[in-house]
């Protein structure tokens, strides 16, 4: 099969300024992922604004569940429709909009339980979109790189979103959680300092989006005609998934391979923190401590990996990372302390930034010029769709063994799973 790259006609390599622009709203995105969704205000959502912590998780689950469907459905006729329009990052800059207006919105959700539904509504509106801003972001990594780049700047700019999180929640840890009274005389009272959280997460990431948008350029149109019926754009999709079974059946098994072994990595970082508590007796603090140091390992895992991959290709991080994952975890569901968790657990997070920058940059190698925005909202439903393997595997591997240590098992078959899988996707060409 041709292999495609959307920049491999171009001599000039794109400028830095380019790249860093590029890589500075995966910087700015990472508060939205860290601070509003993980670590900090679903956390006061559960907690203090719902009547108890177990009815408030339902509910918060009910609504991210929704938001997920709506991503899986509409993903890739909204990349579909922006590649045929050439309005790539009109679409982001909107769709990035509307995850800052909904995250400043949070700051008005009081501890109270009649805020609760107006504050699952926003964070499942932000997730949505966020979703859809993730699918055109990702689709412009062939814009700011050539064949021989896109392995280091995909790298790059995960690694910006590890290190933006982190300086992030250190930021709101130390000015607005943490203490009695934060900066501008913030208090906790009615939850006023998670409020002023959600706030500052907002203007984060509508500040370090600019760049993009300033230093970007917009996307050439894929050549189709723009519809304006949007159910239209569903039997086009229907088409071109029919034509990528004729002529581009690797892309598909690409797409299915990556969707399994990704749940897994999802999970490690889901799940981590509640296996190092209940199975390896870290406290609350060590835990925080331990997902600084994660995502300092990730990020730097991820530029490492991405220099790899421009060398020996992405099948081959990939693979590589998805074996060492395997055998890290093994090791973790056999063997006892703090320090094997330590060891094991950041050895882990390391592996976890190659294998991801690497899946992107397979697509992107591999994907028809122009259509980068329908394959990648494809990426994004895939990922939807087989988003429960990884927490059933935990949870069931939990229930059948009955100990905690026997859900990290669990996530070891996804894991091995994805690595089976993709070994039969053959490797973009020119690559390793």
């Amino acid at each position: 099969m041709r292999s495609y790259f959307a920049v491999t006609t171009a001599e000039e390599v794109p400028s830095r300024r380019r790249v860093i622009s590029w890589a500075f709203w995966d910087w700015g995105s990472s508060a939205f992922n860290a601070i509003v969704l993980t670590f900090v205000f679903t956390v006061y959502l559960t907690k203090a604004v719902a009547p108890d912590p177990d009815s408030g998780s339902a509910d918060l689950g009910v609504g991210l569940t929704i938001a997920g469907v709506c991503v899986a459905v509409l993903a890739p006729v909204t990349g579909q429709r922006s590649d045929a329009g050439g309005c790539r990052k009109l679409l982001l800059g909107v769709h990035t909009a509307i995850v800052v207006l909904s995250m400043a919105g949070l700051f008005f959700v009081r501890d109270s339980p009649s805020y609760l539904l107006p504050g699952i509504v926003l964070i499942a509106i932000g997730s949505v979109f966020a979703e859809f801003a993730t699918v055109n972001y990702n689709a412009m990594l062939v814009q700011v790189s050539v064949r021989r780049t896109v392995g280091r700047i995909s790298g790059f700019g995960w690694a910006m979103g590890y290190f933006g999180g982190l300086i992030a929640l250190t930021i709101v840890l130390f000015a607005f959680i943490q203490p009695e009274v934060g900066l501008f005389g913030v208090t906790s009272r009615d939850g006023l300092n998670i409020r002023v959280v959600a706030l500052f997460a907002a203007v984060w990431f509508g500040l370090f989006s600019l760049p993009l948008f300033l230093f970007v350029p917009e996307a050439p149109a894929s050549g189709e005609p723009p519809r304006r019926n949007f159910f239209a754009s569903y039997v086009v999709l229907g088409r071109r998934l029919a034509n990528m079974w004729r002529a581009e059946r690797r892309t598909l098994w690409f797409l299915i391979a990556s969707a399994v072994y990704r749940d897994g990595l999802a999970a490690i970082f889901t799940f981590g923190g509640v296996v190092a508590a209940g199975t390896f007796g870290f406290s609350s603090s060590e835990v925080v401590i331990f997902a600084i140091a994660a995502n300092l390992t990730a990020g730097i895992g991820a530029l490492l990996g991405g220099r790899l991959d421009d060398r020996a290709g992405p099948k081959t991080v990939i693979v590589a990372s998805l074996t060492a994952l395997v055998v890290l975890g093994a090791a973790l569901v056999v063997l006892p302390g703090k320090a094997t968790f330590w060891v094991c657990g950041l050895a882990l997070a390391t592996c976890v930034g190659p294998a991801q920058s690497a899946s992107r940059t397979f697509l992107a190698r591999i994907v028809e010029p122009e259509r980068e925005g329908e394959a990648f909202g494809l990426y994004a439903t895939t990922g939807r769709a087989v988003s429960f393997l990884g927490p059933l595997m935990f949870s069931g591997f939990i229930a059948l063994f009955g100990t905690q240590r026997a859900g990290m098992a669990g996530i070891v078959v996804v894991l091995i799973a994805g690595l089976l899988a993709i070994l039969g996707v053959r490797a973009p060409k020119g690559t390793a």
